[in-house]
């Protein structure tokens, strides 16, 4: 376990009689001399110190500012770049679809061929429409008959029912 430093207790009482006396001769300049290498230590110190600071600072600032240029330069490259890429790939799609094209009626018998596969296309849209059309009639004329017999039932309901009503009354 670590003490405490113990110190001297006729140390702190020399060094306060020395300040008490005045001082004269060689202890004087001694005490002189080591001030002003203390004053010098110090001051040196602090120029280097200050030194180190603004040179950190040049450093940092520097840095920060070639940061920014590159942030921005990133910008303005991909500014560039993405319209670039975009009609690339525009034109990719557009001679893919032209090759095809063309690949498709190079020939006399590419091109009937490619005719007879729009007809059959063309013709199973036709027929599909008229599927639903006809289905849509029946369904129509279904509901329609069923509405008659319906409406037949009530009127005949009413008849017999005013007729009775007529007879027991005459």
């Amino acid at each position: 376990m670590p003490t405490a430093p113990t110190t001297s207790a006729s140390r702190p009482k020399a060094r306060a009689k020395a300040a008490r006396k005045p001082a004269t001769g060689k202890a004087t300049r001694r005490t002189t001399r080591r001030t002003t290498q203390s004053k010098a230590r110090t001051a040196k110190a602090a120029r280097t110190r200050a030194a180190h600071q603004s040179a950190a600072a040049l450093r940092q600032t520097q840095t920060a500012t070639r940061d920014t240029a590159e942030v921005f330069g990133d910008y303005a490259e991909r500014a560039v770049l993405i319209p670039v890429g975009a009609a690339l790939i525009a034109r990719d799609k557009v001679v893919s679809t032209v090759s095809d094209t063309i690949s498709s009626y190079s020939s006399a018998s590419k091109a009937q061929a490619q005719l007879r596969r729009f007809e059959r296309r063309g013709i199973t849209a036709r027929n599909r429409l008229e599927r639903e059309v006809r289905k849509a009639r029946v369904r129509f004329e279904r509901e329609l008959r069923q509405r008659r017999r319906e409406l037949e039932k009530t009127v005949d309901a009413r008849r017999e029912a005013v007729s009775t009503n007529g007879s027991a009354i005459a």
